[in-house]
C-alpha cells in the first residue's frame, strides 16, 4: 500500500507489548532458529532501521516449516509489533468470509460505495484493468474482496471494514489469541475517520500472528474449511509479485498478501511446491525501493534452507 495514510499514532490502548497467543503450539528447532538468525545477519536485516521522528524499529520475521510430520516454528523478533500496511487486509477478509459463512449476507450482496471510502486515486497494481472504485458505484461483496486482496485496493478495504465492523473483526482476532493485532483504522486520513476512530492508535501486527494466521488457512482451521479455502484462493491470485515471490522457483506456489507504505515493506504467505511447504512472514521497517533486492535474496536463502532440511 503506497497511497494516502496518516502518520501512525503509537497510543497503544490495545497494544500489550508482546504478542500473546494461546491457541497454537508448534515444535521448535534450535538448528532452524540458528539458521534463521544467521540468514538475517547475512542479508543485513538484523539491525535497527530509521522510521522517522527520531525512531527506529527492527524487522519482525517468522517461518513455519510444514514439510515434516509436525510444524516447526522459528523466527527473528517474531513477537515484535510493527505497522502492517496492507497485510492487515487479510484480517478484514477473514471476518467478511466468516459472516458470509454464517449466512449473514451473500458474497453477491450488492453494496453502494460511499464517500470518503473511495480514497484511491491510482491503482496499487497499475496493469490491473479493473477501474478505480468511485462513490456511487454498485459492486458485490465478492468483487470488493477480490480487489482488496489481489490488487490491495484501499477503497475496497474501507468498504469491507465498514461491512465487517471493526468490533467484529477484533473479537474474531481475540478468539484466536491475536491480541495487539486489532484492526483499528481504515485506509483514510484521520480527519475522514468515523467518530471514535479518529484518535485511536494505528493498526499493528507481528510476524508471529501473521504466520499463525497463514497456518490456520493452510490447515483449514481459519474459522472453518470454507473460509480457509476461500481466502487461500484469493491469496493465490495476488498481483503483487515484486517482493518475496522474486526469490521463489517457478514450480512453487505462493499464497500471500503484501503491504507497503512509507518506511514499511512486507510480505506474508504460504509457499508450496507439493513437497516443500512452509509459511514465511516478513515485516520490515524499510522503504520498498531500498529492500526489494534484499527480500529476493532472503526468499532464496529461506527456500534453500527449507529444501535442504527435507532432502
Amino acid at each position: 500500500m503506497k497511497s494516502i495514510l496518516p502518520i501512525i499514532s503509537f497510543q497503544f490502548f490495545f497494544f500489550l507489548g508482546f504478542a500473546q497467543t494461546n491457541t497454537m503450539h508448534f515444535n521448535t528447532s534450535k538448528s532452524l532458529n540458528d539458521s534463521i538468525i544467521k540468514i538475517m545477519h547475512e542479508v543485513h536485516l538484523d539491525g535497527h532501521f530509521y522510521v522517522g521522528e527520531n525512531d527506529s524499529q527492527q524487522v519482525s520475521f517468522a517461518v513455519i516449516d510444514l514439510s515434516g510430520k509436525k510444524p516447526v516454528l522459528a523466527g527473528f523478533n517474531e513477537e515484535s509489533f510493527i505497522y502492517p500496511a496492507s497485510v492487515y487486509k487479510m484480517y478484514v477478509a477473514m471476518e467478511i468470509l466468516k459472516q458470509v459463512s454464517e449466512n449473514k449476507y451473500s458474497l453477491y450482496r450488492q453494496y453502494i460505495v460511499p464517500s470518503p471510502n473511495d480514497i484511491d486515486h491510482v491503482k496499487e497494481i497499475e496493469n490491473d484493468p479493473r477501474p478505480l472504485l468511485r462513490a456511487g458505484d454498485t459492486v458485490t461483496v465478492n468483487y470488493l474482496l477480490d480487489l482488496m486482496i489481489t490488487r490491495s485496493d484501499n477503497s475496497a478495504a474501507n468498504c469491507l471494514i465498514d461491512i465487517a465492523g471493526r468490533k467484529n473483526i477484533n473479537e474474531t482476532m481475540h478468539h484466536f489469541g491475536w491480541y495487539g493485532s486489532e484492526v483499528t483504522r481504515k485506509f483514510l486520513p484521520r480527519k475522514f475517520e468515523d467518530p471514535g476512530f479518529d484518535t485511536v492508535r494505528g493498526t499493528q501486527t507481528c510476524a508471529l500472528h501473521a504466520a499463525e494466521f497463514m497456518y490456520k488457512i493452510y490447515s483449514n482451521q481459519l474459522i472453518n474449511p470454507w473460509v480457509s479455502m476461500q481466502l487461500k484462493a484469493l491469496l493465490g491470485r495476488q498481483l503483487d509479485v515484486s517482493k518475496l515471490s522474486t526469490g521463489l522457483p517457478d514450480n512453487f506456489m505462493f499464497y500471500h498478501k503484501t503491504g507497503w507504505w512509507s518506511y514499511y515493506t512486507h510480505d506474508v504467505g504460504i509457499v508450496d511446491n507439493g513437497k516443500i511447504k512452509y509459511i514465511i512472514a516478513l515485516f520490515t521497517p524499510i522503504k520498498q525501493e531500498e529492500v526489494l533486492n534484499t527480500m529476493k535474496i532472503l526468499s532464496e536463502k529461506i527456500n534453500k534452507l527449507m529444501i535442504n532440511r527435507h532432502t
